[in-house]
């Protein structure tokens, strides 16, 4: 391709609206432009990126045995609503793009298909003879960001690969998985990305067990937590760890203290002169599910730990039938402006204890009446501890569980961190490490398939629900942590295997005749041996070019400049920034060996 035909732009500056240092490149290196919030058009050269990586995905998917199909972006809300997500996504989670058509029929952009292949299995599925099945596509998905950000990463519209398998029992699912485990490794080494796989929170998708796979970069959007010896790697939602001992308490005897103006960990542990490890904080949260009902929830957690607000509201879903709703459509902290809503009086914020009176309550038929309470593990076993008087600049010193009070349920609510011991072998210590979520597999289980009644006959005769596996990779995304891994300060560095183009030809001069004449054989001859070639002969600065051919990326560079009178080019190494001066004749060896 000649870039003076070429439909290719570059920025000198970087774009108001970009934050991340990949969104800049890719917005200045005219790969991709905004339309919109969240909505970005893929020009030319983005386009052979994202295509290079399709393939990538596409061989490793089809080598499996995986068939590839293309399901319907727009989804009927019966199928949600048969599934029970049409009210989370659309209302909850609001992530749906939601619609009424000519018919008044309600329908949905797809922002994933678990509920259309999920009907397709349950009209063509009938016998175990039929299983396993596994079905994939490449699509573009459709997401109501809140705030759409980072370009590619966080967009409203993206192109994702989602497969879904189909199987008679556990077993088999977990063989696919662990197939798809191994086949996302392949693509993602392929693809030139240093990366890990953690254990993951299955979210809104659900099932019994997930994992991620992060490609490691400093602007990463996600911590990861990891051992050394690589026997252990999850994201903090997910993530587990041993926090450390608490400090044994002091304090011998229980007792009320002045405790002025002290109303957080670090000041009362100052007055008092104890550890964080001996104090029971209270958290404060309030939940709303969605039948209105508003649930007050007061989480009792050591004073060194923080709540890992996935797991509580994980736990909080699994109560949703208890206060006679199915889903949460909001988890915050109680604030002060929130409290005033539902407080009968002015709590003691920063003094309040694990047995807080419900009266505080203001009676209301949306609100429960009671708070729900709830104890981390990290204090079920503390003693003489410290913790909050329920009256302000007052806390209580030697508490203990079972006589000053009550124990609530305990549950795993504490967020895991950097420097705790490790589960698995308490001598290795958690590291961390930021990274960028590109893919997330699922063993789905029969969640959807006895929502929507999607049965096969086993060899029994026995009617049952299939059991489901779900893979997702977002095909864009990667584009983009690609490039926020790997780059410098003149630009983009593509990997060989996903780079647009393997080689710019660049023509300093293209005035001279000679130079010209080098740069057009040279790109004939590249072209006709399969090197994926772009020829610069646009009538500009050899300084705009060389500083172009640096931002857009391209692993190499020929330059048909002042050698080329002792019959040699420059090649520069994009990577390396190595240039070598080759025999004109052996260009095209010289760069095929390159590139192999």
């Amino acid at each position: 391709m000649r870039l003076s035909q070429m439909l290719w732009v570059t920025l000198r500056e970087d774009p108001a609206e970009a934050e991340l240092t990949s969104h800049k490149l890719l917005l200045r290196a005219g790969y991709i432009r905004r339309v919109g919030s969240g909505l970005y058009v893929y020009l030319p050269l983005m386009w052979r990126v994202l295509q290079k990586i399709s393939a990538i995905v596409r061989e490793e998917m089809n080598d499996t045995g995986a068939q590839e199909c293309l399901l319907t972006q727009l989804q009927p809300a019966e199928l949600w609503q048969e599934s029970g997500r049409w009210d989370t996504y659309t209302k909850a989670e609001g992530i749906m793009f939601a619609l009424t058509d000519r018919a008044n029929r309600e329908v949905g952009l797809g922002p994933t298909h678990e509920e259309i292949i999920t009907a397709i299995a349950r009209d063509t599925i009938r016998s175990y003879r039929q299983l396993p099945q596994h079905l994939y596509q490449i699509q573009t998905k459709f997401r109501d960001e809140i705030r759409p950000r980072f370009g590619l990463m966080r967009g409203r519209e993206f192109i994702m690969k989602d497969g879904y398998s189909f199987h008679e029992n556990e077993e088999s699912l977990k063989e696919t998985y662990y197939e798809m485990d191994r086949a996302y490794r392949k693509m993602f080494d392929r693809c030139g990305l240093k990366f890990r796989a953690v254990e993951a929170d299955s979210g809104a998708i659900g099932g019994s067990g997930s994992q991620e796979f992060m490609v490691l970069a400093e602007a990463g959007e996600d911590d990861i937590l990891f051992t050394e010896d690589s026997s252990y790697a999850a994201n903090v939602e997910k993530a587990v760890s041993l926090p450390p001992e608490a400090v044994p308490s002091h304090f011998d005897k229980f007792e009320k203290v002045h405790t002025p103006k002290k109303g957080t960990i670090e000041t009362v542990c100052k007055l008092l002169k104890c550890d964080p490890t001996q104090v029971v904080k209270q958290v404060l949260y309030q939940v709303i599910y969605d039948n209105g009902t508003t649930v007050l929830v007061l989480v009792s957690i050591r004073g060194d730990r923080d709540v890992n607000e996935v797991k509580l509201q994980n736990e909080l879903t699994k109560l949703a039938s208890i206060y006679g709703g199915k889903a949460l459509i909001n988890l915050q902290v109680a604030d002060p402006e929130s409290q005033q809503k539902w407080a009968h009086s002015k709590l003691p914020v920063g003094f309040i204890s694990p047995s807080l009176d419900d009266s505080y309550i203001d009676k209301s038929s949306t609100v429960s009446q009671k708070f729900l309470r709830l104890a981390d593990r990290t204090v079920e076993h503390l003693q003489n501890f410290v913790t909050g008087a329920d009256e302000a600049d007052y806390h209580v010193v030697g508490a203990n569980w079972g006589k000053e009070f009550t124990l609530p349920t305990v549950v795993n609510l504490d967020k895991a961190k950097e420097g705790d011991r490790a589960v698995h072998d308490p001598s290795q210590i958690l590291q961390t490490a930021r990274g960028i979520e590109v893919g997330h597999i699922f063993q789905l289980g029969t969640k959807y398939s006895q929502a929507m009644k999607a049965t096969f006959t086993n060899e029994q005769g026995e009617e049952l629900p299939l059991v489901m596996g779900c893979y997702g990779l977002g095909v864009s995304r990667l584009a983009q942590a690609a490039v926020e891994q790997s780059y410098d300060k003149d630009g983009i560095i593509w990997n060989k295997a996903i780079a647009p183009y393997h080689v710019i030809v660049t023509v300093p001069n293209v005035g001279d005749a000679k130079q010209m004449d080098v740069g057009e054989r040279l790109y004939t001859a590249l072209d006709a041996a399969g090197v994926e070639v772009l020829l610069d002969e646009r009538d500009e600065r050899a300084g705009v070019k060389f500083k172009d051919a640096d931002l857009v990326g391209i692993p190499y560079r020929v330059v048909t400049g002042k050698a080329i009178a002792d019959g040699k080019v420059e090649i520069v190494n994009r990577a390396t920034k190595v240039a070598t001066l080759v025999e004109i004749e052996s260009v095209v060896e010289y760069l095929q060996n390159e590139l192999k």
